[in-house]
């Protein structure tokens, strides 16, 4: 275990707080006509089928059912989860008992902790997209085209799910216990599902979620579904400090831009990571478990980073951070700091070089320092304009809204989803958990502690693990789920015993990223994405859905071959053994749409080229989007013989940009 979580560091200054979470609304679903009486079976369905057309839904949607169903808590009939089911096939869900055993079915987890699963739907993998207007557009990459695909809004209280007022879950373990009895019920009206193979995927803070429920679900003598894989995206896994802090220096490599290409900046920024202990080395496989680490304040009595000048600090990291789907004002105003901080930073610019010391003024909050640094002093980002933790090579101001209340809200989509008429739907809440009465912090050990468990549990039940990232992401960025990966133990070895350095390829024939696979874990990095890779990329989303998610591709498999010779499927490329793959050179901007890219000038990149190469031992390498694949999908001979043919290298990245504009 990496040591304590960022949550129990704030819980240590939480009793120290007077103030009250203040009174948690309750709700409750709304009864429609037709509603079935007794338990729930598939004479449910016809209820909870969506007949009704939507609101300015101009093409044929595949069947869909939709509405709230309890999850079995004792005293809270009230508390409910809310889904949106979308048919694969037609007559797909509503198949008998026993029938499809072998067809995938799906569901779709948003994190926050608070946001609502119907975000995904409408901005990343679901079928009715909203573009910038708030107006729905058909999504030719909805993950439904793959299997049956069912989004959920939970925990309880959150998007369309209900609660009492005090029926809020106390932990993740109440997580864990809600959504198997929302499951229960689930299965009762589509019994098919209780048998056929289920993939349950999620991002973000659902990298918490879902190993709570894998743990309930292996705790269970019967459980209610038949769970084969859990696929996680840009998650929570790990510490706070794991995936906020310890990739820092990693983010730089990655876009260099964002310290101007400064190798004096670089410097100090390494020396801070050393200083702070985030410096973990990995090594294939991995010797011991990494040091614990501990946060270190500011020495500075001013610096808004001491701990306990941090005012419920979790809180507010998940409000207008991991919930890009608050308001844009809020979550803008996360990187948009003081005009003292401001002017703090400015005056300690000429300092801030290497001088074998903490920053007095934050301490080891270097994830932090970054942002303040760009804004302050790096070309395209201004003080002004704020900074997107989920993509960092979007500048644009202001950022392309990403809302869905007027479009859900909507009464003809209230009625046509049986929701609740008793609450609004709102894209993301604060989540108020009980089990910490002054700040509703979330309680629960990071998983990462349990995670070792967690895998011997999925080993013996055959449940394969997967873990991917989008390597624009600079807050939950890849370093720190590489370090997860290599902190836990499966199939009796710590980590991967072979560094991921296998190249994968997008349906474009260009390479997307790298995959590597051992002993039922899947790792896979996907360029030109960043923390929602649905939504930053929807199509290479859509070929992780089904070649790695769902479908059985081998590419990156570690094999035995005669003689007990180790090989890996693919091949492995020296070149891709690195910490960091260099992001995409143009930083877009515009307002909302980007209406072009800022560059920095080719003389100040290739002297930074240099420079990196030997400072970092040639751990960094440049964009592997232009590397040629022939039509099979794997390396050609130039790969194979470990060179790199370079193909029109700017095709992926202005790919990306371009989607920028057609959100």
């Amino acid at each position: 275990m990496l040591g304590p979580s960022f949550a129990a560091l704030v819980v240590l200054v939480a009793s120290l707080v007077a103030a009250q979470l203040p009174p948690t609304p309750s709700s409750w679903p709304q009864d429609y006509p037709g509603k079935p009486s007794g338990d729930f079976s598939p004479d449910w369905q016809s209820y909870f089928q969506v007949t009704d057309a939507l609101p300015n839904v101009t093409w044929t949607l595949p069947r869909s059912f939709a509405g709230n169903i309890p999850v079995n808590r004792a005293g809270h009939a009230n508390n409910t989860l809310f889904f949106w089911a979308f048919e694969h096939e037609n007559g797909s869900l509503t198949a008998a008992a026993g029938e499809r055993s072998d067809v995938p079915w799906a569901i779709w987890l948003n994190g926050g902790p608070g946001s609502s699963s119907l975000l995904g739907q409408a901005y990343e993998n679901g079928p009715v997209h909203l573009n910038p207007e708030g107006l729905p557009v058909e999504n030719q990459y909805s993950w439904d085209k793959q299997a049956d695909y069912v989004w959920i809004d939970q925990p309880v209280g959150v998007g369309w799910a209900t609660a009492d007022s005090d029926g809020y879950v106390h932990d993740e373990d109440e997580v864990g216990r809600d959504f198997m009895g929302f499951l229960e019920n689930l299965v009762k009206v589509f019994p098919s599902l209780a048998t056929r193979p289920l993939y349950l995927t999620g991002e973000s803070y659902a990298g918490t979620y879902i190993p709570y429920i894998m743990k309930t679900y292996f705790g269970l003598d019967n459980p209610p579904v038949n769970i084969v894989k859990f696929a996680i995206g840009d998650g929570t896994v790990g510490s706070g400090l794991t995936f906020e802090y310890v990739p820092t220096l990693t983010t730089i490599e990655t876009y260099p831009q964002l310290i101007g290409y400064d190798p004096a900046v670089f410097d100090y920024f390494r020396e801070q990571q050393h200083l702070c202990g985030y410096d973990l080395n990995l090594t294939y496989p991995q010797d011991g478990h990494f040091p614990t680490l501990q946060i270190v304040n500011p020495s500075d009595p001013n610096s808004p980073y001491i701990l306990n000048n941090l005012d419920a600090a979790k809180r507010q990291f998940f409000k207008k951070t991991l919930s890009r789907f608050a308001s844009q004002a809020e979550e803008l105003q996360l990187a948009k700091r003081s005009d003292d901080g401001a002017v703090a930073l400015a005056k300690r610019d000429l300092s801030l070089r290497a001088n074998g010391t903490i920053d007095s003024w934050y301490g080891c909050f270097i994830y932090d320092e970054l942002i303040d640094y760009a804004l302050n002093f790096s070309a395209p980002w201004s003080i002004t304009g704020g900074f997107d933790v989920y993509q960092v090579q979007d500048a644009l101001n202001p950022e392309s809204p990403i809302d869905g209340r007027s479009f859900y809200n909507d009464p003809r989509m209230v009625a046509a989803l049986h929701a609740p008429t008793s609450k609004s739907w709102t894209p993301s809440i604060v989540y108020p958990f009980l089990g910490d009465p002054v700040n509703g912090i979330d309680p629960s050990v990071e998983p990462m502690a349990f995670l070792t468990d967690l895998a011997a549990n999925a080993s013996e039940k055959q449940v394969a693990v997967m873990l991917y990232s989008g390597n624009d992401d600079s807050l939950v960025a890849h370093r720190g789920t590489e370090v997860v990966i290599q902190n836990t133990t499966f199939g009796g070895i710590q980590g991967f015993s072979r560094r991921p350095s296998t190249p994968w390829v997008d349906d474009a024939g260009l390479v997307g990223g790298v995959v590597h696979q051992e002993r039922n874990w899947t790792y896979v990095l996907v360029e030109g994405a960043g923390h929602l890779i649905p939504y930053h990329n929807p199509f290479r989303a859509f070929t992780v859905l089904r070649e790695f998610i769902l479908g059985h591709n081998t590419t990156g498999l570690l094999v035995s071959g005669p003689g007990g010779d180790i090989s890996v499927a693919g091949g492995e490329l020296a070149a891709l053994a690195v910490d960091a793959i260099q992001g995409q050179t143009g930083i877009a901007v515009g307002s909302v749409f980007t209406t072009s890219t800022f560059n920095y000038p080719a003389a100040t990149i290739a002297a930074w080229d240099a420079f990196i190469a030997t400072a970092t031992l040639a751990t960094v390498l440049p964009q592997i989007t232009g590397l040629v694949q022939n039509a099979q999908g794997s390396t050609n001979g130039a790969l194979a013989a470990g060179g790199v043919a370079v193909a029109v290298v700017a095709c992926a990245a202005a790919f990306a940009v371009s989607l920028f504009a057609s959100l």
